[in-house]
Order: structure tokens, then sequence, then C-alpha cells
């Protein structure tokens, strides 16, 4: 299952990627993630771990498996049944406006139902995640 979603933003690459690598500020921007705690100091690199509280969802611990500031980062986290990536992609659009490009890619053995099951929610969690950042990147 592949969930996508994208925004332009009236901010360029730089701010867009400092306010979306904050994981541990998501809360405040996007009502998909109720609470996220980075599980080691320093910034966002390859192999952090976050560990995210989302609505009608199980907590999960994500790990970073791609990084390229301030253009990307991938990560991944696993539960029974289900292998889940998160990708964050930034492309400037010239003239300080940047566009954020969300996808939740799923898969294993249990893929198939989850999409079936929850697939609207995950949708809908993609959108409050892009148009919050959009809103957070814009503010003054």
């Amino acid at each position: 299952m592949r969930f996508v979603e994208s925004v332009e933003i009236a901010a360029d690459v730089d701010r867009v990627w400092a306010v979306q690598s904050d994981v541990e500020r998501w809360p405040e921007w996007t009502p998909s993630v109720t609470a996220a705690r980075r599980l080691e100091p320093g910034p966002l690199a390859l192999g952090s771990t976050a560990r995210l509280e989302q609505p009608r969802l199980p907590p999960a611990v994500w790990r970073v498996t791609e990084i390229e500031p301030p253009y990307s980062f991938v990560w991944e986290s696993v539960s029974p049944g289900v292998r889940s990536r998160g990708e964050h992609r930034l492309v400037a659009l010239g003239d300080g406006r940047t566009r954020a490009e969300l996808a939740l890619v799923q898969t294993g053995p249990l893929a198939g139902l989850l999409g079936l099951l929850a697939g609207s929610m995950m949708r809908r969690y993609l959108r409050q995640e892009a148009d919050g950042l959009r809103r957070r990147c814009e503010q003054d």
C-alpha cells in the first residue's frame, strides 16, 4: 500500500527542512501526531530514532534509513505483519517556494488488510501533516 500527499509552501527549503526535521515539535502543528520523542540527542541523522504516538494507532519507533539534508529523509517502523516507510521529500521551486512530498508505504503480509481497514485514516493523517507543515512554515 502506498499513500501520497504533496503541498506547495511559501517558504524556502531551509525553513521547511528546519520545521520538518524537528520531529519532537510535530505535535504542535499536526493533529496526526499527539506525542513525539527523539531517542537520542542531536540533529536528525542516519540511524536516528523517534517514538511517535498517533491517534488510533499503537506507539511506534521510527528509524531514519536515508537522509539528505535539507531535501529528504526516510524512516521506517516495523510492527507485526507490517513494515511502514515514511518518505519526506522537499523540492525547491524557486521564488522562495518549496513543494513537500510525503508518502507512506506499507509492506508485509498484513499491509493489504491494514490498507483496507485504515486507508482513509492514513490518507487523512498525511493530509493533516502536509497542511500543518505548510501553515507552520508560512508563519512569520
